[in-house]
């Protein structure tokens, strides 16, 4: 990879409050009056959005609108499998969490024979499936699909036919079948949680470092002993849902919730995470600034964006002298 390319994604059909689809926006002006010249520097593309149904009826009440959740995730899956094959680094700003789904599967087409990880930051587990979701917000369900996880042994919802096929297209985005291995997927900080969700992550046996254990270690060697843990994995794929912060930083984001990241440890945790070679794709989601005052939660992710990019930039230029 020679250089950034960013993904903006503005879909918020995923999410249950309305408001994320201005997050790249919300980093835009944070941008500005920060006096940055960050978007000027790096090509950007738009996937198209189908935020216009919001104010249709939704037809599929254990996946919400998942019949043009699918359509936007191709485009997404498509964006970040042609970057890849231009080598470029796919930087994604998206509005709610399902985008995760389409990244990881558009990485996996693109190196469809290499073992993929997966570094999920995050207040929430994101591993309902339309069998187990109490809510029917679809930003809750991108690992569950990427897994190929239905969790029909805690099942408590009765999805009709065509939620089910629409699930299916999700899972099988890409290419057929799950994208990754539950042994391969670690999270971080991850404390918001169903009863679903608790038992199929003690089922897969999932890491999660709390926050207690991330103290404890700090940053940088909880980034190695997540490196350690995907040893075995080729590529690396890291999503950062704002969210992981403390609701104290993180007003400005659909479900905030308390004891989580401070934002010099985000910082240093992403940078710590994205030196490393194998990472193919960052992710940033979750930013709303209809809930926020004076743009604060775009403000920090921002800080966070700034500090991993020059992660990545500082890699891929040492990548390409290596290679002269």
């Amino acid at each position: 990879m020679k250089r950034i390319k960013l993904l903006e994604v503005r879909s918020e059909l995923g999410a249950g409050t309305r408001g994320a689809s201005m997050g790249p926006d919300a980093l835009r002006v944070a941008c500005l009056n920060k006096g940055s010249d960050y978007f000027r520097r790096f090509n950007s593309v738009v996937v198209p959005d189908l935020n216009h149904v919001l104010f249709d009826k939704n037809h599929f009440p254990f996946a919400k609108h998942i019949d043009s959740i699918y359509t936007v995730q191709k485009g997404i899956a498509n964006a970040v499998e042609q970057t890849l094959r231009f080598g470029e680094f796919p930087l994604v700003l998206a509005g709610d969490h399902s985008s995760a789904n389409a990244t990881i599967a558009g990485i996996k087409a693109t190196y469809p024979h290499k073992t993929l990880g997966v570094v999920w930051i995050d207040a929430h587990a994101d591993i309902h499936s339309p069998y187990t979701t109490p809510s029917g917000n679809v930003h809750g369900m991108p690992l569950a699909a990427a897994l190929g996880q239905d969790n029909l042994n805690h099942q408590r919802n009765q999805p009709d036919p065509e939620t089910e096929f629409f699930w299916r297209r999700l899972q099988d985005l890409g290419e057929p079948g799950p994208k990754m291995t539950p042994d391969h997927l670690v999270y971080v900080v991850v404390r918001d949680t169903e009863e679903q969700e608790n038992a199929i992550i003690d089922q897969l046996g999932i890491k999660n470092f709390k926050l207690p254990e991330f103290r404890a270690k700090g940053p940088r060697q909880v980034a190695r002993e997540i490196y350690e843990q995907l040893r075995f994995c080729d590529m690396v794929y890291i999503s950062f849902d704002v969210d992981s912060l403390d609701s104290r930083f993180s007003k400005g984001t659909g479900t905030p919730v308390e004891l989580g990241l401070d934002v010099p440890e985000a910082m240093a945790l992403c940078r710590a995470l994205l030196e490393n070679d194998r990472v193919v794709c960052f992710e940033m989601v979750e930013i709303n600034p209809t809930l926020d005052s004076e743009n604060t939660m775009a403000r920090n992710a921002f800080d966070i964006l700034e500090v991993a990019t020059e992660a990545i930039e500082q890699r891929l230029r040492l990548n390409e002298v290596v290679s002269r």
